[in-house]
């Protein structure tokens, strides 16, 4: 079923190519949330999609930096879960991944949609990951399709100036 976005039609990104990175630490979590991103981008015309796993978030960034060193991808999606324990570790793998996927899109132009989840227990992560509620995946891979048309010039046309 084709959805539409929050704020308006899906972008078509016919002919682009995309990279989903997966942190795998929660497997059935890493599921729901790239099964979301891959309906996602063939609700947007994406037919080129490629997958790959990394052991946790705190890999994310530079498995996404050398993605796209590759010259292979218009664009990325970022999907993982970190859920708060009792250590500080929380703080620094979360704080650490979001900082490092958002130097990696900065430095390089290529879009990166935000699929991290960072919550309180694993009861919100599964809220927030299930396709059939929260479908987090599907929304990361969303904003990284409307940066990619937007990188090309296409969706200027929707923004007011």
């Amino acid at each position: 079923m084709k959805r539409e976005a929050s704020n308006g039609p899906l972008p078509d990104c016919a002919g682009k190519r995309f990279a989903i990175v997966s942190a795998r630490f929660y497997a059935e979590l890493a599921d729901w949330l790239t099964d979301g991103a891959r309906r996602a981008l063939a609700d947007c015309g994406a037919t080129d999609v490629d997958v790959y796993d990394v052991p946790g978030c705190f890999e994310i960034p530079l498995a996404c930096r050398n993605l796209i060193d590759t010259d292979r991808y218009d664009g990325l999606v970022a999907l993982g879960v970190v859920i708060r324990g009792e250590t500080p570790h929380f703080d620094y793998v979360a704080g650490e991944c979001a900082r490092g996927i958002m130097d990696v899109q900065l430095s390089t132009g290529v879009p990166i949609g935000f699929g991290i989840l960072t919550t309180e227990n694993a009861m919100q992560a599964q809220e927030r990951a299930d396709p059939s509620r929260g479908d987090k995946g599907y929304e990361a891979a969303i904003a990284a399709a409307t940066l990619v048309r937007i990188a090309s010039g296409v969706a200027r046309a929707g923004f007011r100036t």
